[in-house]
């Protein structure tokens, strides 16, 4: 009986969490916009301790911030339908080992810094999350392909630079902080190469050659949706292609004669 009882209780348990994480309800979608609250608070906090000196307090607030990370992932690896899928997902992945470097910060004293900044990936996520509720946020809407090639740049910038940071500030006199690695990706990345700060040896060159090479990519790609012609959704009722040209008559898919409302009418 306490068996069949305890199958019980996680069964509404999980039924809960899919209703939070899962649901258009008001709740559910005030609930998703805390955790993306809470992903961008993570997120502020491990580039700000970035620029601090470890301290004993910065070590107490890393281990609270890692066991509040690791509760709501507990709780996500709940609701979802397959868990095991999601925990070694690459977002899953990252996103544990980021939380591992936070509840080790003591152990570690700094070392292995650039693992937090793997959080930044959950914000990929945390967007997706966001394009779920167009509905609420009607400049995400209109412009959710601009947005994810920014923040896509954004997550890679910060990945880059705690990686520099991490492997150079022990031996590399040009990079003594934080700054000093995104001031080298940033440069890096825009082609721009100043040379005051290079990163010497093989490694340092091709970790140089994977940032130019990335960062160009990138922002091509966010050059390529600021520029291009603005696309309206609307689901062709035959194929399922979503975004048209604005005064689409036929789906360019298949030729299926659409009927987008003109919001120019009222």
């Amino acid at each position: 009986m306490r068996r069949a009882a305890s199958s019980r209780h996680r069964g509404g348990l999980r039924a809960r969490l899919r209703y939070l994480y899962e649901s258009g309800a008001p709740r559910a979608r005030a609930f998703r916009y805390g955790l993306l609250g809470l992903d961008l608070a993570s997120i502020a906090w491990i580039v700000l301790v970035s620029f601090l000196e470890v301290s004993p307090p910065i070590l107490a607030a890393d281990v609270a911030l890692g066991a509040v990370l690791l509760a709501e992932l507990v709780l996500r690896l709940i609701a979802s339908r397959r868990p095991w899928r999601d925990l070694l997902h690459p977002y899953g992945v990252a996103d544990a080992l980021s939380i591992a470097s936070l509840l080790l910060a003591p152990l570690l004293q700094g070392a292995l810094g650039f693992l937090r900044v793997l959080r930044t990936l959950r914000l990929l996520h945390s967007v997706r999350l966001v394009g779920s509720l167009r509905s609420d946020l009607p400049f995400f809407r209109d412009n959710e392909e601009a947005t994810l090639a920014a923040v896509q740049l954004v997550v890679f910038i910060f990945v880059m630079t705690g990686l520099v940071f991490e492997t150079q500030h022990r031996t590399n006199p040009g990079i003594g902080n934080y700054a000093d690695a995104l001031y080298f990706t940033v440069t890096s990345l825009t082609t721009t190469g100043y040379g005051d700060v290079t990163l010497p040896g093989t490694t340092g060159r091709l970790l140089s050659v994977l940032i130019m090479l990335a960062g160009v990519t990138l922002f091509l790609r966010l050059a390529q949706t600021l520029f291009r012609p603005n696309k309206i959704r609307f689901p062709c009722p035959s194929c399922g292609l979503q975004r048209h040209e604005p005064d689409a008559v036929h789906c360019k898919a298949c030729g299926v004669v659409l009927h987008i409302p003109d919001e120019g009418q009222g």
